[in-house]
């Protein structure tokens, strides 16, 4: 019986409170059937057990008290001192143990690390872009990653946000996705309703070279299509020019030149483009309501690598 983690499919879209928003998205779509690289979830109550045992519960609460969160220089400060109490803890053993057990189930040798906060993806919140993801991370380093991710909790980006959100005096805990990598051809992202004429019979698909982290981080312009759910046509398609992409390196994520040929190819074929478009009509009958998904291309296959409601229409 494992305490403090979650294979996906023991998870699913009610598991937010013990494995955040993205890792009970993955749960719930792997359930589903949907085409998502297999991992595990490091539950949020990790994360508790971890500061108290560590008894950094008190002393985090009590730097982020003093927070002037208008105060630029205020919140730097807050965030330095937590992420360092957090980093320079020890790793409780029962909890590592655990961990490992999972990782070594998993059978991929490089893994991608994300935090999934227990109070991000509702309708109202997105913490999408506040907490950190690591890529291509070896076994060696895995839980090192999930320090990392446990302490981007309080970035200044997250420590403004719960502010922003009037969540300061919420508890907020948590979870880290901890999933297969895969080493992407393309990526890229989709907005199952046109996030600017919202419209809802037209889907947008954003295509990029390499891994995903280069559109979410804003580095490239991506190809956008826009797909006619109604008609499953594409009706426009904007090509760009691509010159640099993120992909696997010796010792971890490289930005790497491409040449003039490819950087002016489409990134994604037509029928790959409306195959892609059906899947995520899918997912977005499964949950309901329009979503915001995070996609990867590979060998030939389509993966799913996070879904979660689009909060600005």
């Amino acid at each position: 019986m494992t305490r403090f983690t979650k294979t996906f499919k023991q998870l699913t879209r009610t598991d937010v409170g013990i494995a955040g928003g993205k890792g009970a998205s993955l749960g719930e779509m792997t359930n589903a059937k949907i085409p998502v690289p297999p991992g595990f979830v490091v539950l949020a109550p990790a994360f508790d057990q971890f500061l108290k045992e560590s008894k950094l519960d008190g002393k985090v609460d009590a730097i982020l008290k003093k927070v002037t969160h208008s105060n630029v220089a205020s919140v730097d400060r807050a965030s330095r001192q937590i992420r360092k109490l957090i980093l320079d803890a020890t790793f409780p053993k029962d909890i590592a143990t655990e961990i490992m057990k999972q990782f070594v189930a998993l059978k991929s040798p490089l893994v991608a690390v994300r935090s999934s906060a227990t109070a991000e993806d509702s309708s109202t919140a997105s913490w999408a872009g506040e907490l950190e993801s690591y890529l291509n991370v070896k076994k060696v380093t895995v839980l090192e990653s999930v320090k990392l991710c446990w302490s981007s909790l309080f970035t200044p980006r997250a420590i403004f946000y719960r502010f922003e959100k009037k969540m300061h005096n919420t508890d907020v805990s948590v979870a880290v996705v901890v999933q297969a990598m895969i080493q992407s051809e393309t990526s890229g992202i989709c907005f199952t309703v046109h996030p600017v004429t919202k419209d809802y019979d037209q889907m947008v698909i954003e295509a990029g070279w390499g891994l995903g982290e280069a559109i979410v981080g804003g580095k490239v312009t991506p190809d956008t299509f826009v797909v006619n759910t109604k008609t499953w046509h594409i009706v426009d398609a904007n090509i760009s020019e691509q010159t640099m992409m993120i992909v696997r390196g010796p010792k971890g994520i490289i930005e790497k030149t491409i040449l003039h040929a490819k950087a002016n190819a489409q990134k994604l074929p037509n029928a790959v483009v409306l195959k892609l478009a059906r899947l995520c009509k899918h997912i977005e009958s499964h949950y309901g309501k329009p979503q915001d998904i995070e996609w990867a291309y590979c060998s030939g296959k389509v993966y799913i690598v996070q879904s979660r409601p689009i909060t600005t229409l």
